[in-house]
């Protein structure tokens, strides 16, 4: 393929649903009821076999997008020569009765700007991945969608005939249309479409107020919890990786996955956000889902589980196109099969504010003893187990450096929490046991070349060994601290500042791809040790790799392209802790 690739999509939601929506104002993926559930639209995927959405001119246009300021609400604008309209995008949520007002309800409003443009109206969705064509049935003033598990209905007031018909017609005057799931909508469109917009609007506004963001990089950080927010699931609290799967690594490559899912891998990562940004509900929320899985099962802590702490994540090849003819196109992920041993220190880092920060009057500190011990347990047992590391290898297992560095990150946190809880005993545990973690991680230093490697007995190196400066195993003014990051930078690092995971052949090959999020990391690390000049070249550098709304992939090709899973929660957590690490560096009053 030629030109650079981006991503060219706004994506809304509510918490209950995330939705993404073209420059042709077309839905191009959506999934009801759940983030996990078969796509309603998905020619993101399939263009046959995808249905649509779609509100656009006849005829020559042109569009751009954006967000209304500070908000999900997303706006399509168009131009064309008879005139100038926008669709208005939004996932109602807001504050009703006490409660988050969060449907599986899709608001559009299609508001006239200029002339009478002629516009068509399509909205054919499908289900079970494309397998199931709903029959469509017209009442009054709306049409139904048969056979799915509930009842999906389309309320407007634009003509049903033109939409069953696909016929053109002229744009007069502002027209509605209101999508849901289950629950229709039975009060009067117009009013209800124009106050769920203006209340949704004003929630994510409000929310936005009560976020702390630091003086610089303000913009980013904003649109960075917005996306972050997305992708919680309130019910449960999870928070699943992306909204997609199957968008490839790089073009060609066959590392198609499904992201649908909630690693405990990033809870660390994803707490420690939320904690700077000052959100601490979902911080609780998402515990609330750790800790119910924890106490549920008494086995082994599985890398990833569903939203709803569901185990098997049956991985399966769908008959769909695939995104760009990429294939294959999967749902599930065999990952959960893996053993990946830093998820019980990854899981004990990320809980440490819950014990120790004073804002947070945590009800459920007074059962931490079963929770912390059976982490720490595990930590015992696996420190010389070989597993799949967080790269997810799938034919290679290693005794990794980044595992070690969660198991001597976890039973610190461990220690703390002892402390914290007066319990001495713990302490005492807790503290053998980092001990002990750091003996291993010294068995992965190369003295001769002044590195850590990705595993015990490695020669290969990994950008995943930049958290060993930013978690403070290493001083960051320390000689180590320095060579270690210099020799990743020599091989890993691009001329733009991205950064490989790896540049080793893995089960698919040599990656061609560098992973975001190892950048954000490098930025991190890069103020960690003082550079802070540097890191704040490389993050100016790494955010022209956004596409125009703001919002980053997994994946970011040497020419610049986005691939990958899209948005990457990964992606926009690292640039938010990245930018409060130098943020802390620079503390600089507001007038300088």
């Amino acid at each position: 393929m030629e030109g650079i690739h981006r991503y060219n999509l706004g994506i809304i939601g509510n918490c209950s649903y995330l939705g993404y929506i073209d420059t042709h104002a077309n839905v191009k993926w959506l999934c009801w009821p759940r983030f996990d559930s078969s796509f309603v639209f998905g020619s993101l995927l399939d263009s046959k076999k995808g249905g649509n959405f779609y509100i656009q001119p006849v005829g020559e246009y042109t569009s751009k997008q954006y967000y209304i300021n500070n908000t999900n609400v997303l706006c399509t604008e168009f131009q064309s020569a008879q005139g100038r309209f926008k669709v208005i995008d939004c996932a109602p949520r807001f504050q009703q009765y006490e409660r988050n007002f969060k449907p599986l309800m899709l608001v559009r409003k299609v508001e006239l700007l200029e002339g009478n443009p002629v516009i068509k109206v399509v909205c054919k969705p499908v289900g079970m991945y494309g397998a199931l064509q709903p029959e469509m049935v017209a009442g009054s003033n709306h049409l139904r969608y048969m056979n799915y598990d509930s009842q999906m209905r389309l309320t407007t007031d634009f003509s049903l005939s033109y939409i069953l018909e696909e016929q053109s017609f002229v744009l007069d005057q502002n027209r509605y249309l209101a999508l849901t799931y289950g629950e229709p909508l039975e009060a009067p469109l117009k009013a209800t479409a124009e106050d769920f917009i203006n209340k949704t609007v004003r929630y994510w506004q409000g929310w936005i107020k009560s976020t702390y963001v630091p003086d610089i990089y303000q913009t980013e950080v904003i649109r960075s919890a917005l996306v972050l927010k997305l992708h919680q699931y309130e019910d449960t609290g999870g928070i699943i990786a992306s909204g997609t799967t199957s968008l490839p690594e790089h073009h060609g490559s066959s590392r198609t996955w499904d992201y649908r899912y909630c690693w405990f891998r990033d809870s660390y990562y994803t707490l420690k956000a939320f904690n700077e940004l000052g959100h601490f509900d979902e911080l609780e929320r998402y515990f609330e889902y750790i800790q119910n899985i924890l106490m549920r099962d008494a086995d082994r802590i599985q890398p990833l589980y569903s939203i709803t702490g569901n185990k098997e994540l049956e991985e399966l090849h769908l008959d769909l196109e695939g995104y760009l003819n990429n294939q294959p196109v999967r749902i599930g992920n065999k990952a959960y099969l893996q053993i990946q041993n830093d998820v019980y220190g990854q899981v004990l880092v990320g809980l440490l504010p819950l014990f120790i920060d004073k804002r947070l009057t945590f009800a459920k500190k007074r059962g931490y003893k079963p929770l912390v011990d059976r982490l720490l347990l595990w930590i015992e047992k696996t420190f010389d187990e070989p597993d799949a590391g967080l790269w997810e290898f799938r034919n290679v297992t290693q005794v990794h450096t980044y595992t070690l560095l969660f198991h001597w990150a976890g039973c610190k946190a461990a220690a703390k929490i002892g402390k914290v809880m007066v319990d001495s005993d713990l302490v005492k545990r807790a503290s053998a046991l980092a001990a002990r973690a750091e003996k291993c991680l010294e068995l992965c230093y190369d003295p001769a070349r002044g590195v850590y490697t990705q595993a015990m007995n490695a020669e290969h190196l990994d950008a995943s060994t930049l958290k060993m400066i930013t978690m403070n195993y290493l001083d960051p003014h320390s000689e180590k601290a320095r060579l270690h990051l210099q020799a990743l930078e020599k091989l890993l690092r691009t001329d733009q500042g991205l950064f490989y995971r790896y540049v080793h052949q893995d089960d698919f090959g040599k990656p061609e791809a560098t992973f975001l999020v190892c950048a954000f990391w490098y930025v991190d690390a890069l103020a960690c040790v003082g550079r802070v000049d540097d890191a704040i070249k490389t993050m100016d550098t790494i955010l022209q790799f956004a596409n125009p709304l703001g919002i980053f992939s997994e994946d970011v090709g040497l020419d610049g392209s986005q691939w990958g899973n899209y948005p990457q929660t990964y992606s926009h957590v690292g640039l938010i802790n990245a930018v409060f690490r130098i943020s802390k560096k620079l503390d600089l009053p507001g007038y300088k």
